[in-house]
């Protein structure tokens, strides 16, 4: 939104100019662009509070009923609970966990589930396991989105009616959000969208009220509230997914606009002035809501004090900072001549070998080495047993600590041979290499390079830190063809390989399939089992903060690869295609989620239509033609582009991305876009004509000086039919927002609209 060219610092002067209001400040020698002085925002409510209050209580109860219908339903675990879920089991726990989302959110569920008394034993390992076998206080965390899902729609009435919108506009664009099947869904389930929209919605919401005060006076006490108001509601978005930058870079551009008309010297600001509104914005708006950014990695930190399942993602220093878990108890030193097992940590198999050898020739005509096999094997086993030997040339005794990245040989204990890769192709990947095991005596000979590997760590900076069974993830990497070992589960060997794993080795070295671990130290004396508990060192905070920041954004940028429920950023304005996030096979229902179909392309068609009224404005008035009034200017050019960019700056960037992308993104989008579309119509409803065509100047003494009378009938006429159909949509689509009704086939294929691939329509 603009501001006045010219403002009074401290008391209010006499008018000047066409503007009535005394603490205003209009400039006559001003460009006609730079004429928009927003006087309409400082009148009075363009209706009786009342109205407010009626229209405001009714979509409230709307969209809250809408959020608990059956919140119970169902008693099972739904899509990405099952990590969301976890996290909060962790927390309470005091469990190390990783994920590419910072902790705010998270730490909000799991508060939820500390003040219901939970424990945190049930780990919502996959979706459909029912809460029943497993209790959890799933409706505690399912009512607590709820709740700020409801709130987020009259949060949304108040920031329009902040701009002087009528009550009418106000209720049909928070209703847009309040029956939204998409909105509704991911709200009423345990998911950080509900935390994320409600802070995206404040943030406008502050922001509006923070500017408001400015055209009254700045540097007041209202004015500091809602400015650090509004970066409060920042650091909270922020703080829950890092697509916050897209709400920091609508805000900024929005206060960067406002800084570059009060540096303009007809603003009448001194340059002592311009820097401290430029000081108190960053203060407000950048460094308080980072500081409070850092204050939720502080707290995440200090609850997950003990090791957990996120200890792989971090250095062997970060892990120092943590107690042990049961799971450590059981973690030993690894040493040299120790017989171990290996475990994938992605398929949960043993590395195995056996007399068996591979054929001489596979069915698709290729050779192989005939060498012993090496495959994956999911059972315990004599077979699955390991020695780690030294190389020839070390004088590394028995009993001495194996350490990462360490050259090492690994005997077979069963058949006395010794772990081989070679660039032969193994059985299914001709790209990658055969794994085998040779005799000691061909180990020892020519083929003696062939044998050696290290344990390479995941991280760079823990190469030379002990090898430790049970909690040390690492890449069983070949040192002489430059390869790690991989086994996958998607096609087992045939018959001559026992339906077991194949294990190769992968050259893409850095593949996260490629993780192996100790699983077991077979030959522990008396000695090595007593616990000793582990002495924790410190580390300081910005030190773990980055080391996070880092582990969070490099795998963030590893969730490229396929998944059947992406999709691109084109398809999510008219809501195309959606995400299945539940199904029960026996009673034929599911969940899926999609938008309001008829909702988002009632957005799609008032931002092309804005657009269309921007062009045809500016190529009128470039002309000489002036076809509408300062306040419809005012409003076009001041809240609604305010939306406008608002939408852009949540919505554009995500073309960008390379890594997966999924309609849910698009949620803070549409909710600006809610705002923006109930805004555009009241404007194009109102008597927008200009008096005088030839100039920019309204006529002294007529209407147009204060808003613009609205065609109440015809405008409400159009907003209950586009409510009629929003409504209509959300009740047609309600089977799959809540999954409680079983669908004919033929149902089913009726809600297949666009590219909507549902279950059981056959």
């Amino acid at each position: 939104m603009s501001v006045p060219k010219k403002r009074i610092h401290g008391k209010s002067s006499p008018p000047t100019g066409d503007v009535d209001d005394p603490q205003l400040k209009y400039t006559k020698g001003a460009s006609k662009c730079e004429q928009i002085s927003e006087h309409w925002l400082l009148q009075s409510l363009p209706a009786p509070q009342s109205h407010y209050s009626f229209w405001a209580t009714v979509v409230t109860l709307v969209a809250f009923a809408a959020r608990f219908y059956k919140i119970w339903y169902p008693k099972e675990v739904v899509f990405d609970e099952v990590h969301f879920g976890k996290f909060a089991s962790y927390y309470l726990e005091r469990s190390y966990f990783f994920d590419v989302h910072p902790p705010f959110a998270k730490m909000m569920i799991g508060f939820i589930g500390w003040l219901c008394g939970y424990d945190g034993s049930f780990k919502f390992d996959e979706i459909g396991y029912s809460y029943e076998t497993h209790p959890a206080p799933y409706i505690a965390y399912r009512s607590f989105n709820a709740i700020l899902g409801t709130l987020t729609v009259p949060i949304m009435f108040n920031t329009l009616k902040e701009l002087n919108f009528k009550p009418i506009t106000c209720a049909f664009a928070s209703l847009l959000v309040a029956i939204d099947t998409a909105h509704v869904t991911e709200t009423r389930l345990i998911l950080l969208d509900a935390i994320l929209i409600i802070s995206i919605a404040a943030t406008m919401y502050c922001y509006v009220r923070f500017y408001k005060c400015q055209l009254r006076q700045p540097f007041t006490w209202s004015w500091y509230i809602w400015l650090h108001a509004t970066g409060l509601s920042l650091s909270f978005v922020i703080s829950t997914k890092y697509v916050g930058v897209m709400t920091y870079s609508a805000i900024g551009f929005a206060v960067v606009v406002n800084l570059w008309q009060l540096l303009d010297i007809k603003a009448g600001l001194s340059l002592r002035l311009f820097m401290k509104h430029f000081s108190k914005r960053l203060n407000g708006l950048v460094l308080i809501p980072f500081l409070i950014y850092l204050f939720w990695f502080w707290v995440h930190f200090t609850v997950l004090n003990t090791s957990g399942p996120g200890d792989a993602f971090m250095s062997a220093e970060f892990q120092e900072t943590l107690y042990d878990s049961p799971l450590n108890i059981d973690s030993k030193v690894v040493n040299y001549f120790d017989i171990i097992t290996l475990k994938h940590q992605d398929t949960d198999v043993f590395l195995h070998s056996h007399l068996a050898h591979y054929p001489q020739r596979y069915e698709d005509g290729r050779i192989s080495s005939a060498g012993q096999q090496v495959t994956g094997y999911a059972h315990p086993d004599f077979n699955n047993q390991w020695e780690v030997l030294p190389p020839h040339d070390s004088d590394i005794g028995k009993g001495q600590a194996v350490l990462l990245n360490q050259h090492v040989r690994l005997r077979h204990v069963a058949t006395d041979t010794y772990l081989l890769a070679h660039d032969v192709a193994s059985p299914f990947y001709p790209t990658n290499e055969e794994v085998t095991a040779v005799s000691l005596e061909d180990g020892d000979g020519e083929s003696y390079p062939e044998t050696l590997f290290t344990f390479q760590p995941l991280k760079k900076s823990d190469e030379g830190h002990i090898l430790k069974s049970k909690t040390v993830y690492f890449r069983l990497f070949h040192v002489d063809t430059s390869v790690a070992l991989w086994t996958h589960n998607d096609e087992l060997l045939p018959d001559w390989g026992f339906q077991q794993q194949e294990v190769n080795g992968n050259k893409k070295v850095t593949d996260p399939s490629n993780n192996w671990a100790i699983d077991e130290i077979v030959n522990l004396d008396e000695d090595r089992k007593v616990y000793v508990p582990k002495v924790v060192k410190p580390l300081p905070f910005l030190k773990k903060w980055i080391e996070t920041q880092k582990s969070m954004f490099e795998h963030n940028n590893k969730l490229s690869s396929e998944h059947p429920f992406a999709s691109e950023p084109y398809s999510w304005p008219g809501s195309l295609s959606g995400v299945s996030f539940w199904t029960n096979g026996d009673e034929k229902k599911q969940i899926y989620f999609i938008g309001n179909i008829i909702g988002w392309w009632f957005q799609v068609v008032s931002l092309a239509v804005f657009v269309g009224i921007i062009v045809a404005d500016l190529l009128t008035r470039h002309r000489g033609y002036y076809a509408l009034n300062k306040i419809t200017r005012e409003k076009l050019y001041g809240p609604l582009m305010f939306f406008f960019i608002s939408w852009c700056c949540h919505y554009f960037p995500f073309f960008l991305m390379a890594r997966q992308k999924f309609l849910h993104h698009y949620l803070p989008a549409h909710l600006i876009a809610c705002l923006f579309s109930g805004a555009l119509w009241e404007v194009i409803f109102s008597n927008c004509k200009s008096l005088n065509l030839e100039t920019d100047e309204d006529v002294p003494g007529t209407p147009y000086e204060k808003n613009p009378k609205i065609y109440v009938k015809p405008y409400a006429v159009f907003l209950v039919c586009a409510s009629t159909a929003v409504i209509w949509c959300f009740v047609y689509f309600a089977p799959l927002v809540y999954g409680d009704v079983s669908l004919s086939p033929s149902e089913v294929v009726s809600r297949e609209w666009f590219d909507i691939e549902l279950n059981y329509s056959k």
